[in-house]
């Protein structure tokens, strides 16, 4: 009795052994005698011992960080930068028969690009620009793990760490391209001034008596300031008309 209930035991287990249960996010590569059979899961499978085969694969996004890598920029300067990357497997298949160990071919592939891409840009593109930086980068590594059944959704660049020397020489640039901007906002004022005060002139000139109550405004203005005593020369413009007034007010006394 013993015996026959140790085997029948034996038995279960073994059948029980047959049986695997997959989770949402997970699919299993099977293989019959050696060859590529079906992708199963996720739920309850059964995988025959011996001449069956099981390998997991998950299908959630991987967050993968890629080490800092020494890149030199065009401009031939030596920069730290480090990253990370968010892709998935949309194929179990191809992702364990096209490509041994995918996690690690995919990081190898995105150290090698990340260096060859930055290579190509300078360093104020490196500091700048870089969701455009990120996108080419991923569009590298989607195209070429495309073979592997992975795509990859995302890569961000961490930080970009530059020799202290190194910062010393922007924040003088930077403070080199501020002066520019300013010394070029003062030149444009100065030249908008210009135009409106010809423009002014060229009024003012159309109309000799806009000038004498330009003129009067003016002796107005100075006149409230805290002074005593004002020297302030009298044009012959404002005097000529008043002269001429008077002249003809005094032809027809004469002919009288």
């Amino acid at each position: 009795m013993i015996y026959w209930a140790a085997l029948i035991a034996i038995i279960v287990l073994f059948v029980l052994s047959w049986f695997r249960i997959l989770r949402e996010y997970d699919r299993a590569v099977v293989f019959l005698l050696g060859r590529f059979w079906k992708v199963k899961g996720p739920g309850l499978i059964i995988i025959i011992p011996i001449i069956q085969q099981m390998v997991r694969v998950g299908l959630r996004t991987i967050v993968m960080d890629v080490p800092t890598q020494d890149v030199i920029s065009r401009d031939n300067v030596s920069v730290k930068v480090n990253a990370v990357v968010y892709f998935r497997v949309i194929d179990p298949e191809k992702a364990i028969i096209q490509v041994e160990h995918y996690l690690e071919a995919t990081s190898q592939l995105a150290q090698t690009t990340l260096r060859s891409v930055l290579g190509q840009h300078e360093l104020d593109e490196l500091l700048s620009e870089r969701d455009k930086l990120n996108h080419h980068i991923q569009e590298i590594l989607d195209q070429h793990t495309d073979a592997w059944g992975i795509k990859v959704s995302n890569v961000e660049i961490k930080h970009v760490d530059i020799d202290s020397s190194m910062i010393r020489a922007i924040a003088k640039q930077a403070e080199a391209e501020r002066e520019r901007r300013a010394k070029i906002i003062h030149a444009e004022g100065e030249q908008q001034a210009s135009h409106k005060l010809l423009e002014a002139s060229q009024i003012l000139a159309q109309q000799p008596q806009a000038l004498q109550l330009r003129y009067l405004q003016t002796l107005t203005e100075i006149a409230g300031e805290k002074s005593s005593t004002i020297i302030f020369p009298l044009p012959i413009d404002i005097i000529s008309p008043l002269t001429e007034l008077l002249h003809k007010s005094t032809k027809p006394e004469a002919g009288n």
